[in-house]
């Protein structure tokens, strides 16, 4: 009995390996979402993100919001196209590590909070494409067929 479960357990996961392109690009593609629109508010207020930046004590503040955007939106366009995956979600990440630090770890964990849930799940997503990379669906998989 035992053998015949497990066999069926293995044949399902099996059958379930030819979807595992999909998660990645979700994630891609949610990330992707999730940067756009924050990447493109600090480029339209460039001058005042530095200002908060400065506020928070950030160094070099006006780079790091010039850095901070350019890595949202042009990170927003490779996830998208599954393009540089890997390496695009280490600036990523850092840009994660450093909202938590800096502006959502005081508040709790607690997403409604303005706590740290959501920069941390980015996080997960993020290294989770740097151990994968993009999957089938994306350019880079195209780009290591040539």
């Amino acid at each position: 009995m035992s053998h015949a479960i497990v066999r069926t357990y293995n044949n399902f996961a099996q059958k379930l390996g030819i979807l595992k392109d999909i998660p990645l690009l979700i994630i891609r593609l949610t990330l992707a979402y999730g940067f756009w629109n924050p990447g493109i508010m600090k480029w339209q207020n460039i001058d005042s993100i530095a200002s908060w930046y400065a506020s928070m004590g950030i160094p070099l503040p006006t780079l790091n919001a010039y850095m901070s955007a350019s890595t949202e939106v042009v990170g927003s366009i490779l996830l998208l196209l599954g393009l540089a995956v890997r390496v695009i979600s280490i600036p990523l990440m850092v840009v994660m590590v450093v909202a938590i630090a800096t502006v959502h770890f005081s508040n709790g964990f607690e997403a409604g909070d303005n706590g740290f849930e959501i920069p941390l799940y980015y996080f997960i997503m993020l290294f989770t494409l740097l151990v994968y990379g993009g999957g089938r669906l994306s350019i880079d998989r195209l780009l290591k067929k040539v």
